[in-house]
């Protein structure tokens, strides 16, 4: 779980055959969340990261305490917040997509590797 940014963790995904499971992941959390955000199954990698990056954008902006409520769903590491270094909003959405990202694919294999 080393991994520099989001392209090369979903890279990552791609190659282990985690990619679709993170989809559903992601949907599954997002929707518990009540946000609805469009990713189908057939979703490139590439596209996935620019529609998560302008949903976290748009909630950091217009609905900061859905944003919240989507992280504490998503369970992402208070640790991990405080790493954050804060320029711009843009590149603040940009690394908390990273982070969801990072931990929805922790879930993912901890459900492969424990069924």
């Amino acid at each position: 779980m080393n991994f520099f940014n989001s392209v090369e963790l979903l890279q990552n995904a791609q190659e282990n055959k985690l990619y679709l499971k993170l989809i559903t992941q992601l949907g599954k959390d997002f929707g518990l969340a009540n946000i609805p955000v469009q990713m189908g199954s057939g979703i490139s990698p590439d596209d996935l990261r620019i529609v998560l990056h302008e949903k976290i954008y748009h909630l950091m902006m217009e609905r900061f305490s859905e944003y919240l409520n989507l992280l504490y769903i998503v369970d992402v590491p208070e640790k991990a917040f405080k790493e954050i270094q804060v320029t711009d909003v843009v590149e603040v959405a940009e690394q908390v997509v990273f982070l969801v990202l990072k931990r929805e694919l922790q879930k993912v294999q901890l459900k492969v590797q424990y069924p």
